[in-house]
């Protein structure tokens, strides 16, 4: 089955056309990586799926539902959540009260104290569940400010995953981070995309090979190759657009 899919999505600013007829297909189940260099219009593109951006023209589907030009809200309340390239948390609450407000954005619970209650205890519960998942139960009742970089990145992860998506978006999650955490944040997008669909942009190339499923590269907005990660690599348009000669640290 199909989750995500565009024809034809053009964003212009001011005469620049950032992003350029994109045709892109998004199966679900799957992790599917969007790369290119800087300036290729990866991050608009992020920005029109989710709602942050209004398109120019063309069309974007999510499980067969147009939701071109939805306002972000609307989007992820169907199911779509992206993260940024710069962490984006409630720094003065506890890592646990960062998860819960955004999985309790998603729960019915109204403001009468008694019936409330139950759902309260049932959201923390799962906002619990959720810091086992990213790496930070132990840091639970921890300011979210106090925590190193690589542990925001989890939270931010964790946050996400409190909204209950289906489809996460991920813009260069591993950005600033060294060999440790990278790994760190590839080995947790692997256990997420167990159940989830997760749409990537990411630098780490050799990240991006060894996890994707399929791979859309772009190249002054517009799509100049779809494929496996064997088939991107062996594209000579991208070796010259963007890998320049790239070859896995497995191959050499």
């Amino acid at each position: 089955m199909t989750m995500l899919r565009t024809e034809g999505l053009t964003k212009d600013f001011a005469g620049l056309r950032a992003v350029d007829e994109v045709d892109l297909m998004v199966a679900a189940g799957t992790i599917h990586s969007v790369i290119g260099p800087n300036g290729a219009g990866k991050t608009t593109l992020f920005n029109c799926l989710t709602g942050f951006e209004k398109p120019s023209d063309g069309k974007i589907f999510f499980e067969d539902q147009d939701i071109t030009g939805l306002p972000s809200y609307r989007i992820s309340h169907l199911g779509i959540t992206r993260s940024f390239q710069i962490t984006s948390l409630f720094p003065d609450l506890s890592v646990l009260e960062n998860v819960r407000i955004a999985h309790q954005s998603r729960e019915n619970v109204n403001m009468n104290f008694f019936s409330s209650l139950k759902g309260l205890k049932k959201i923390e519960k799962r906002a619990w569940e959720i810091l086992e998942v990213v790496g930070l139960k132990d840091f639970g009742r921890e300011k979210a400010a106090n925590l190193d970089y690589g542990a925001k990145r989890c939270l931010e992860i964790g946050i996400a995953l409190g909204t209950d998506p289906k489809l996460l978006l991920f813009d260069e999650p591993t950005s600033g981070m060294d060999t440790e955490e990278s790994a760190r944040i590839i080995r947790l997008i692997q256990d997420i995309a167990v159940n989830k669909t997760i749409v990537l942009v990411e630098h780490n190339i050799e990240a991006v090979l060894q996890i994707s499923n399929g791979i859309t590269v772009l190249q002054q907005g517009r799509v100049i190759a779809h494929g496996t990660p064997a088939e991107i690599q062996n594209n000579e348009t991208v070796q010259e657009a963007y890998l320049g000669g790239y070859k896995p640290h497995a191959a050499d």
